[in-house]
């Protein structure tokens, strides 16, 4: 928040905190939590472009390595076996390998979306931030699950197979997410042949994601379209806005930064 916070005062904005927004008025950016984004959109101005909650789940297998399907809190509470569980969106609970559900929190609303997917191992995870289907800036975030952040060298071989593999999804499922969004993919290990293969970790709202090792610049280009002024959303970008009514209970917030 920080780097970014920097950036866009380098570039003439004005940056506030959450909590100094009290008299603020639109237009506005923004870069921090869904609930609080959710509560100040409305008065500030900005419109918070978000993927589909299935969208991992709708990809074919060629682009995930691993069965990933979309169901609720209540459906995960009934597994049996280890699965990683998360929540699409929001950090309700942590996106982890749950044994089976009982581990999973008891406290929340059964109808919570959640996606079920088969446990496997990524070698390597990179977070690329995309902005109209174009990798802007990435970084590696995690080697073995284990945080690792690096520059993404973009004239370097893992960067050409990311390009790559990236080129081919957005062929295949560009149109399904927003113009700017953040996706990570990694280096999914296969037991029955050598090498690694390419799959989509998850897709991410570029406005609630961290930008690790990238470009700063470049991320703040990312997330100033992901949630600037609703008059400036492109018309293909609509479907992707979430609304939601005025006055609707938010819940607990996270701090942002409005710019």
């Amino acid at each position: 928040m920080e780097l970014l916070a920097g950036e866009a005062a380098g570039r003439g904005m004005v940056v506030l905190a959450a909590e100094e927004t009290g008299g603020a008025v639109g237009p506005a950016y923004w870069y921090g939590g869904p609930e609080a984004g959710a509560r100040l959109a409305g008065r500030l101005g900005f419109a918070l472009l978000e993927p589909e909650d299935d969208w991992l789940a709708r990809l074919p297998e060629e682009f995930t390595g691993r069965e990933v399907r979309a169901a609720t809190l209540a459906d995960a509470w009934a597994l049996g076996r280890p699965a990683f569980v998360k929540p699409p969106r929001d950090k309700s609970f942590p996106a982890d390998v749950y044994a089976d559900g009982s581990s999973l929190p008891a406290d929340l609303d059964p109808a919570t979306p959640v996606l079920l997917s088969e446990v496997v191992t990524f070698a390597a995870e990179y977070r690329l931030f995309l902005l109209d289907g174009r990798i802007a800036t990435g970084s590696r975030y995690a080697v073995f699950g284990r945080l690792d952040p690096l520059p993404l060298d973009r004239r370097g071989a893992v960067a050409g197979e990311i390009a790559e593999f990236v080129d081919r999804l957005v062929a295949e499922a560009g149109p399904a997410l927003p113009s700017a969004v953040v996706v990570d993919v990694g280096q999914l290990l296969d037991p029955y042949r050598p090498g690694h293969r390419w799959a989509v970790v998850e897709a991410n709202m570029a406005w609630f994601s961290h930008a690790y090792a990238a470009d700063p610049a470049r991320v703040l280009d990312v997330v100033l379209r992901a949630a600037g002024p609703r008059e400036l959303v492109r018309p293909g970008d609509l479907p992707f806005v979430r609304h939601r009514p005025e006055g609707a209970p938010v819940g607990r917030g996270r701090g942002g930064t409005p710019v």
